[in-house]
């Protein structure tokens, strides 16, 4: 049996019943205010909080607490703010301000001790609360211009780093990255279409699928029929009356030969009552025919382009890539994180140099997040370039459940290459796992590496008026070694008709010619 409750203080944890609706984290500050009595203070707390999470304000002739003249001065001060919308369906916003309202208001009683009025006090209180909150809310608004949204951000354990971070020079260079994403709005699409987690209303020309259909056609086929030919010789089948005289049985024939019975014989002929042989006078004729059907046939058709999955992205941090194309580069990082927030995709940047230079940063739009992301944009790129030691990490992150349908995005000037061994396991991925690579060039032309690894390739090409200069590309296509030195391209062609260097000599020192490999792996 389930032993009755204790009644012994019942009536005292009665009055605290408020408690069981309001975060832990504005028990103390609720208990312990100087402001009204512990009821009412509670159950307007609550009405206050719940107010705030849904994104409006509560009147001042509704509020428990705090009534009277306070309430409503605070009720205009909110409303001044305009802070209800900040705290829609964000409820750790919301306990943050009305933890930061009970502060403030606790003030009221220090003031009166220094001297000031009961309505001095009150305004100082609420003076000082819209002077934090305005300039919180600044910095929620320059959290969303970047971002598209604040998100975990504004944590009150967590405000006065942000508050510092945000006061940096490297977030003011975050957020002329920002500014500089509005030229570049082909950018984002692209970003946003990476990933493979499901299939968007968009076909994938490069996806192509065959599909079974059942189309229009006509069989050949034989039709038999039987035709009766008279007189036609054939197995007798039985035996009639008739007035037949070529199919009559032999005993009739013999009346003939008698003087009295062949009178017979011309009786049974007019009457048609001889015997006579039944013959099988029908012929059995097949024709050719051509009936309609539906035959299945195998049609390559389009897929549909899946998107909204994990994005990795592997950023080029050589020296080659200082000016507007660094400037270019920390766009995708930042745009990458924007789109990851926005859709709540797992977001991972590899920032690559030299041999074994490269950074691992997990993004996001937290507090622990926007620090490792404004130290990134913040900083100069140097050093040289190593594609190798990235693709190798990103084929790793592959074999786990929680990238396997991610898409790969290299943003870089396309001065690399990686070896055929890697280029050959990147083959293998984008076969087996339908792993797709997009390419940012941040340069002037396509490279050998660029092309060997990449699907598709979204050329920047006025990347220098993001820097010092204002000039345009001074080529007129990207893909000037397509054009040029095709036969350098690792093509499956090219690949199917070169001979490596081993194969060669030994062939020459053997006085034959040498021969193509075949396609390699």
């Amino acid at each position: 049996m389930t032993p009755a409750p204790c009644r012994l203080f019942a009536a005292s944890e009665g009055r605290l019943a408020a408690l069981d609706d309001l975060p832990k984290s504005l028990w103390l500050s609720g208990l312990t205010h100087s402001q009204g009595w512990v009821e009412p203070r509670l159950a307007g707390v609550d009405a206050l909080r719940r107010a705030l999470v849904a994104g409006t304000l509560p009147e001042a002739a509704t509020l428990t607490w705090p009534g009277g003249r306070l309430g409503e001065q605070l009720a205009a001060t909110l409303a001044v703010l305009g802070l209800a919308p900040y705290c829609r369906e964000r409820g750790e916003l919301a306990d943050t301000l009305v933890q930061s309202i009970l502060f403030h208001l606790d003030f009221i009683v220090d003031y009166r001790d220094r001297g000031a009025d009961e309505a001095g006090a009150v305004a100082m209180a609420l003076a000082a609360l819209a002077t934090d909150w305005q300039d919180r809310r600044g910095e929620l608004d320059e959290l969303t211009e970047v971002f598209g949204d604040f998100g975990d951000a504004p944590k009150n354990d967590r405000w006065d780093m942000l508050r510092g971070l945000l006061r940096s020079e490297a977030w003011q260079e975050v957020r002329r990255i920002r500014r500089r994403l509005e030229a570049l709005p082909e950018l984002g699409r692209l970003i946003r279409s990476l990933g493979r987690h499901r299939d968007s209303a968009l076909a994938d020309p490069a996806s192509r699928q065959t599909a079974r259909v059942l189309q229009a056609a006509t069989a050949r086929s034989t039709r038999s029929r039987s035709v009766r030919i008279p007189e036609l010789p054939g197995e007798t089948e039985s035996i009639y009356r008739a007035g037949r005289v070529a199919r009559m049985l032999p005993a009739e024939a013999m009346l003939l030969c008698h003087p009295r019975l062949r009178l017979v014989w011309h009786a049974r002929h007019a009457e048609r009552t001889l015997l006579c042989y039944q013959d099988n006078d029908r012929l059995q004729e097949t024709r050719p025919a051509q009936d309609p059907a539906l035959r299945p046939v195998a049609v390559p058709q389009p897929g549909k382009r899946r998107e909204m999955g994990p994005m990795l992205i592997c950023v080029d941090t050589s020296g080659s890539m200082r000016g507007g194309a660094e400037a270019v580069a920390k766009a995708v990082v930042l745009e990458a994180v924007r789109a990851a927030h926005a859709q709540r995709r797992p977001c991972h940047v590899f920032a690559f140099g030299g041999p074994e230079e490269i950074i691992d940063l997990e993004l996001g739009v937290d507090p622990a997040g926007i620090e490792r992301l404004t130290r990134f944009l913040g900083q100069s790129f140097q050093g040289g370039t190593d594609i190798c030691g990235p693709l190798e990490r990103t084929l790793e992150r592959l074999q786990t459940d929680r990238w396997q349908l991610a898409d790969l995005l290299i943003a870089s000037d396309g001065e690399f290459g990686a070896t055929p061994e890697l280029a050959a396991r990147v083959r293998r991925a984008k076969a087996e796992q339908g792993l797709r690579i997009q390419s940012v060039l941040i340069g002037d032309r396509e490279t050998i590496g660029l092309l060997e690894i990449a699907d598709d390739i979204f050329w920047v090409r006025d990347w220098r008026r993001f820097g010092a200069s204002d000039s345009g590309s001074p080529v007129h296509s990207k893909s000037l070694t397509a054009l040029y030195f095709p036969g350098a391209l690792r093509s499956e062609a090219n690949l199917a008709g070169t001979v490596s260097g081993r194969d060669a000599s030994r062939e020459v020192l053997a006085g034959q010619p040498p021969t193509p490999a075949g396609p390699r792996p």
